[in-house]
C-alpha cells in the first residue's frame, strides 16, 4: 500500500508561525497522527468546491487546513492554514 508524506507550502507555514503555541501544537499533531504515513488522506477530508475545487480540507476544531493530494508524488501538500471564518477569503 501507498502511504503519503506531508509537505507544506511556505505560506501555509508562515501562518501556522503566527497561530498561538497550543494551537500550532494541536495542528501539527493532528496532521502528524492523521495525514503523515496514511493510505487514504481523503477519508478524513471534503473535497472544497467553486475557486478551491480541487482541494481538499481537513477541521481541527475552528481551524482549517486546505491541502492539496497528489496521487501520482504519493504527497499531500498543505496550502493554508486558518480559523474558519478567515481560511476561504
Amino acid at each position: 500500500m501507498k502511504k503519503f508524506s506531508v509537505d507544506y507550502d511556505p505560506h501555509a507555514l508562515k501562518k501556522m508561525s503566527k497561530l498561538d503555541a497550543p494551537v500550532r501544537k494541536r495542528i501539527k499533531k493532528w496532521i502528524e497522527t492523521n495525514l503523515e504515513g496514511c493510505e487514504n488522506p481523503r477519508r478524513r477530508g471534503k473535497p472544497l468546491e467553486g475557486e478551491l475545487s480541487g482541494f481538499w480540507r481537513y477541521r481541527v476544531g475552528d481551524y482549517r487546513i486546505i491541502a492539496e493530494i497528489q496521487d501520482d508524488k504519493i504527497i499531500i501538500f498543505v496550502i493554508n492554514v486558518d480559523k474558519r471564518n478567515d481560511i476561504y477569503k
